[in-house]
Formats: structure tokens, C-alpha cells, sequence
């Protein structure tokens, strides 16, 4: 006797369920396993190591309190008083591909700029984590005010995209002049949640860079800077980071442009005029 249809169909339909769950959930592994490289993309210098952009720039390195050897590069400034910005990199690359902001930002402002790699980038030691990129941003920090002598309210923290977690995380602990976020996502997971909106990012990622639940934290000026088409990072991001932003704060929107470094004007001459609106 053949199988009823109405029951026939019910299995097939079951199992087609059954092999879709099978299926997202081995997706979901897949991602949990590969996670940090996907965040991480790092460039070694056998991979690419790029000329400096600023004849200025000196190539050195200093120690962070994981025990990693991290390479940086410093432009001098004009004078201790016109202080220093301290870069933190996106997830791409190496600090070799921040030399024309580097320069830009020397240009404009006359103050120092040091660039450094995560672990894992360039020609640094160890591999990169929520937590080693922490402690890099405090090690660059230390070797500012403690090597070259710059005041701890003299110095700039910039982050570039993923490095705004670092960037407002160190605004959170020490002394600063102003926080300079471009293109910077509210959390890791948001941002994820974009390029992948079928999956619990928010319950499964293990890298988080909270942004919006520290911003408020950060008691000195914020600069935000961020194109209206990023389809990386959408510009609500940072438009929920402003709105939760403590006064005194300013926001560049550049109209028509994605997740593209941002070099010089508009961005060097705002962030000019809004530093000298609220010096130290």
C-alpha cells in the first residue's frame, strides 16, 4: 500500500528543514572558527612594506605589556607643544598604507604622528586579538609620554575604522586632547550584523569592541569624520556614537563617499579648526 500523499509530502518537508538547520548551523561553526580572520587581515612587511610619506618619519620599535615586540614609525613634531597624534590602524594592512595620513596630519597640525602595528602586522611579533590590540594602544601611549616627552593632554588618540575601538577605549583610561574617530562602527557585532544579517552576531562573536557603551566615558572633544555611502560601515554608526557623545564633539559628513582613507581637506582643516576651538 503507498504512502499517503499528505504524509509523503509532511516528510520531505521535514527533512528539507531539517538539512536547512543542519546546514546554518555549520555555517554559524564555520564563521565561530574563522571569526578573527575575518576581523583581522593583516599585511607583513614581506608582504608589503611602503616608503615613508613624510622625509621626517623614523622607523623604530617598542615592547607592549603581552611581551610583543611592535614596530611603529614616528614623525617628530614642530615642538612639544604642538604635541602628538597617536594612530590607531584599521583591520587591513600595515602602518605603511597610514603614511599619507600620517604626513597630512603633520602637515596641518605640526604635531608629532606615530603609527604602529597590532601583533601580527608588519613587522610586529604575536597575532591580533580584541585584547593585544588593548595593550598595543597602551604600550604606543606610554612611548609617547614617557620616550618622547609628550604631555598626556597634548596627545591626539585617532582611530581609523576597527582602530576607533582602541582609540575610545584608551580615551576611557588616560589623558588626552581630543578623540578622532573616522568611520568607526558602534560595536563589532553591529558592524558584522551588516555583512551578515543572517547570522547571531551579536550572541557569537567573541570580538567586541563596544564603542557605544564606552563613548560617554571619554571626557575630552570628539572629532568624527564619515562618508554617507560606506557600505562597510554604515554612517549611522557614527551617528549613533555622536549622538551619544559628551560635548564638545563635531561631525564631517562627506557626502558620497564609502569606506575610502579620508585624506586631507575636508578632514585635516575641520579637525585644525576644531582643535583650536578647544585647546588644551
Amino acid at each position: 500500500m503507498s504512502e499517503p500523499p499528505r504524509r509523503s509530502i509532511g516528510r520531505r518537508v521535514l527533512r528539507m528543514a531539517v538539512l536547512l538547520f543542519v546546514t546554518y548551523l555549520g555555517i554559524i561553526v564555520v564563521f565561530w572558527f574563522l571569526e578573527r580572520r575575518l576581523v583581522f587581515i593583516p599585511s607583513s612587511a614581506e608582504e608589503a612594506w611602503l616608503p615613508a610619506q613624510d622625509p621626517r618619519s623614523q622607523d623604530m620599535s617598542f615592547t607592549s605589556g603581552d611581551g610583543n615586540t611592535l614596530s611603529g614609525r614616528w614623525i617628530p613634531p614642530e615642538s612639544l607643544q604642538h604635541g602628538a597624534v597617536l594612530i590607531t590602524n584599521g583591520n587591513a594592512g600595515n602602518l605603511t598604507h597610514r603614511g599619507r595620513l600620517a604626513a597630512d596630519l603633520r602637515k596641518e597640525l605640526g604635531a608629532g604622528v606615530l603609527l604602529f602595528d597590532y601583533p601580527g602586522y608588519g613587522k610586529s611579533t604575536g597575532k591580533p586579538t580584541e585584547e593585544s590590540c588593548y595593550a598595543s594602544g597602551e604600550a604606543a601611549y606610554k612611548w609617547l609620554t614617557d620616550e618622547q616627552k609628550i604631555a598626556p593632554n597634548r596627545v591626539i588618540l585617532c582611530g581609523e575604522s576597527l582602530g576607533g575601538g582602541t582609540a575610545v577605549e584608551l580615551a576611557t583610561k588616560h589623558e588626552h586632547r581630543a578623540l578622532v574617530l573616522i568611520y568607526t562602527f558602534t560595536s563589532l557585532p553591529a558592524a558584522a550584523k551588516h555583512r551578515f544579517p543572517f547570522l547571531p552576531v551579536h550572541t557569537m562573536m567573541r570580538t567586541r569592541f563596544d564603542n557605544l557603551s564606552k563613548i560617554g566615558r571619554c571626557p575630552r572633544p570628539v572629532f568624527f569624520i564619515h562618508g554617507t555611502t560606506d557600505n562597510v560601515i554604515p554612517f549611522d554608526h557614527s551617528a549613533q556614537l555622536f549622538a551619544a557623545t559628551n560635548t564638545p564633539k563635531h561631525f564631517v559628513k562627506i557626502e558620497g563617499v564609502g569606506h575610502t582613507m579620508l585624506l586631507g581637506d575636508p578632514f585635516t582643516v575641520e579637525l585644525a579648526k576644531f582643535l583650536n576651538e578647544h585647546a588644551p
